[in-house]
């Protein structure tokens, strides 16, 4: 019962393809485990869990370690996409595009030409 509550949550998982997963339901509790890319992507999976739970779920535990924690995400640019848009989509604030502009210098020399199929580095704050 509680699972398919959480489907999305594990869809999720699949789709951002978490390690190690594991899923086991015990007297009424989800309890889920893996290892997530990045900070963003764990970020993305509490903000589901939450989303469907509430701020405090009694019914669900989680955790969710992360492979790679010294960038808050990895981006790949796609086509009609600017620095601030991509700086909205991470944290909220068109205003970070220039902390995505500095961690990656070494690959754009002006914050108005980024290109489709970029990786950029999403840094932490």
């Amino acid at each position: 019962m509680v699972k398919a509550k959480y489907q999305d949550v594990l869809n999720l998982g699949e789709e951002l393809n978490i390690q190690d997963g594991k899923v086991t339901e015990e007297n009424g509790v989800l309890k889920i485990k893996g290892t997530a890319n990045t900070p963003y992507e764990k970020d993305i999976l509490w903000d589901k869990i939450k989303e469907i739970g509430g701020d405090s779920p009694s019914d669900i535990m989680a955790n969710i370690s992360v492979a790679d924690d010294t960038v808050y995400a990895r981006h790949t640019v796609k086509s009609g996409e600017t620095l601030g848009k991509i700086a909205i989509q991470y944290y909220g604030k068109a205003s970070k595009y220039q902390d995505i502009f500095k961690a990656n210098s070494d690959i754009l020399k002006n914050p108005d030409l980024i290109h489709p199929d970029q990786e950029l580095i999403i840094p932490n704050l």
